[in-house]
């Protein structure tokens, strides 16, 4: 018998969301007594006090920390469960591809071409998210498919196919000091302020700057000389007023990857995965052909 069934686990993260039992349920829509006592339950079966409770006051203990993150984390497999296996039985289901405003490399048409040439091919809604919820969509089976930046999108618990690697480059405000130089080196903006990219915990060059959601909010920040950052080329494209990006010769580079669940091996994401396997092949011939294609 599993130690704590899915309806506690509910119980527990509403309390610990909420720190207040009334509340917690009125959101679970059962009586306050009822739930205090499922939460003594768990407790007395886990032998660790989730709760320091007093008359005013709800805190979650070290226990209740942890129980909370892989509750949350045990919650969102269970409902993406639920929701593939309803996909599994839907003969009509769609693809659901994610990925955030402008970040495909300007691959996104040669993708969505190729898989619709496919016999069987699906219909594919492109779904758009913010800066760094595009692994969130995966996992909890909101999304089929996402388009990813490697370093900074993590790929634990994910199959991947890289479509594109590029250059990094330095985005500088127009004026800057170093707005002129034809290449720079990580060293060279030393001392500069860089972004803290918001829900972002391994980026590449970590900053303490203002939080960034979005490569909008960045552009307007770099053109207003409050930060300098170091993205992949394609996502700053068109350049915006005010801005220059200038290569980073020693920056890692930057690859974009087509990313699913590894556990996910329907045909019709398999189909996908292939069509764009075919797009990469095609691009690489027409490189090969051209003499190479310039990065930046």
């Amino acid at each position: 018998m599993a130690e704590l069934e899915t309806r506690e686990l509910e119980y527990v993260v509403a309390v610990a969301e909420e720190l207040h039992f009334g509340r917690a349920a009125a959101r679970l829509s059962i009586a306050q007594p009822a739930l205090s006592k499922a939460i003594r339950r768990v407790e007395t079966r886990l032998g660790v006090q989730l709760f320091e409770r007093s008359s005013r006051h709800v805190a979650l203990t070290p226990a209740g920390e942890a129980l909370l993150q892989r509750g949350r984390q045990a919650l969102d497999a269970v409902a993406a469960a639920a929701r593939a296996a309803r996909r599994a039985a839907d003969g009509d289901a769609q693809l659901r591809l994610v990925l955030k405003p402008g970040g495909d490399a300007g691959l996104l048409s040669a993708l969505l071409a190729a898989y619709a040439s496919r016999p069987g091919a699906r219909q594919v809604e492109v779904l758009f998210s913010g800066a760094t919820d595009r692994v969130d969509h995966l996992r909890d089976g909101r999304a089929d498919l996402a388009l990813l930046y490697v370093p900074f999108d993590p790929l634990d618990g994910l199959a991947h196919e890289t479509l594109h690697v590029e250059q990094r480059v330095a985005v500088l405000p127009a004026g800057h000091r170093l707005a002129g130089r034809a290449e720079l080196r990580l060293a060279d903006l030393a001392g500069e302020t860089l972004p803290r990219w918001r829900g972002v915990p391994g980026q590449p060059e970590p900053g303490s700057g203002p939080d960034v959601a979005d490569v909008v909010q960045l552009a307007h920040l770099v053109a207003a000389g409050q930060v300098v950052a170091v993205l992949p080329r394609s996502l700053l494209e068109p350049v915006p007023p005010g801005v220059v990006r200038i290569p980073v010769a020693d920056a890692p580079p930057s690859r974009l990857v087509l990313a699913w669940p590894e556990l996910d091996r329907r045909p019709l994401v398999a189909a996908f995965v292939d069509a764009a396997r075919d797009v990469v092949r095609s691009l690489a011939s027409a490189d090969a052909h051209a003499g190479g294609r310039p990065t930046l």
